[in-house]
């Protein structure tokens, strides 16, 4: 299969970015970048790249809200800590960003 005629997997570009943001965390920029790069080849697209960069930071607010919500009932906190944590998985999203576009770019 050539190259250009490769399909590509947001899931397996978000499984890649993940698994290695996990493993290369004590990297602090380097770690995101490789894992952005290696996400956005697998995804085979800048689109697919981007996204599948940006769903984790979306889909752990919203972990936070929803726990944060029914721990304690209110639903003012639960809004408060799942803002908090998507802007703390935003703030690590900008090189996993960067390596995302020059992956997808790659494949």
């Amino acid at each position: 299969m050539s190259p250009s005629t490769r399909p590509g997997s947001v899931g397996k570009a978000l499984l890649w970015m993940v698994l290695l943001s996990l493993l290369l965390f004590w990297l602090p920029v380097v770690g995101p970048l490789v894992a952005g790069i290696v996400g956005g080849q697998k995804a085979g697209s800048v689109s697919a790249a981007l996204f599948a960069a940006v769903l984790p930071a979306l889909l752990f607010g919203l972990a936070l809200f929803a726990l944060a919500t029914s721990l304690t009932g209110v639903p003012l906190l639960g809004v408060l800590a799942g803002a908090g944590g998507l802007i703390l998985a935003l703030s690590h999203i900008g090189p996993l960003l960067l390596g995302a576009v020059i992956g997808g770019f790659l494949a």
